[in-house]
């Protein structure tokens, strides 16, 4: 019997591309690899390039390289991992997810349930590649409880996942996958970000770590709803600069 190599990726982690993020591709990868994970994904809000940018650079920290975005489609979030293009943001969730596919990546749904967060409501998940079954950012355990209940109940894989915003919060969470070598890629080492992917469309993955600290939440909440309520008025005010610009995406 073939023993199954294990790998542990943070499949959601924001850096200061996204408006609400704080620190630069680097610190989180050094970071990542400091604190023991295999790699971590870059899923910026509607932008992709700093993420392409950490994929390309992730070895020289010992990483996998894995591109990603958070795409915000027109009924709630939605995590493209393994794609080297951005989806187009405002979308039906539907054409999203074609449309993450034919770029070769999945499409993994973040945060179910939860509209405070643009969450995707049920209705509109009726075929996905993963649930986010448990986001470290959230107060109770209530909604992780609820999207493990609905991926389990309809077999969908599920991963977990900091959405860290913020430096010390990234890998709370991450997503323990399990890949079978052979003799393409016979060692840790040979084992490729699509191999990854191939693994999670497969299920072969285990959820580990905990709920980020109630403070830390609170803060990452506060500032982000902060950042947003700055740029609703700006970005309505003759001659005065969208701040933060980061959040005017097309």
């Amino acid at each position: 019997m073939t023993t199954q190599i294990p790998f542990a990726i943070d499949f959601h982690v924001h850096s200061d591309d996204s408006y609400d993020g704080h620190e630069p591709i680097e610190l989180v990868l050094e970071h990542a690899a400091d604190i023991g994970l295999d790699g971590v994904v870059i899923t910026d809000h509607d932008e992709i390039s700093e993420s392409l940018r950490a994929a390309a650079i992730a070895p020289e920290y010992g990483l996998v390289g894995i591109p990603g975005v958070e795409v915000s489609t027109r009924h709630g979030h939605l995590l493209a991992i393994g794609v080297e293009e951005r989806p187009d943001p405002g979308r039906p969730f539907v054409e999203t997810v074609e449309t993450v596919r034919k770029l070769g990546g999945i499409a993994i749904v973040p945060h179910p349930f939860q509209r405070s967060r643009h969450g995707v409501r049920k209705r509109h998940i009726r075929d996905v590649d993963a649930i986010e079954t448990y986001n470290s950012m959230l107060f109770t355990g209530y909604r992780n409880r609820r999207a493990r209940t609905f991926a389990r109940r309809r077999g969908y894989p599920e991963i977990g996942a900091s959405d860290a915003h913020y430096l010390p919060n990234v890998g709370k969470a991450y997503t323990e996958i399990l890949v079978a070598p052979d003799e393409g890629n016979p060692t840790k080492a040979d084992i490729d970000g699509d191999d990854l992917v191939d693994a999670i469309l497969e299920g072969r993955t285990q959820i580990r770590g905990k709920r980020t600290p109630i403070h830390k939440s609170t803060v990452q909440y506060s500032k982000g709803a902060v950042r947003k309520s700055a740029y609703l008025v700006t970005s309505r005010a003759p001659l005065v600069p969208t701040m933060p610009a980061s959040m005017d995406r097309s």
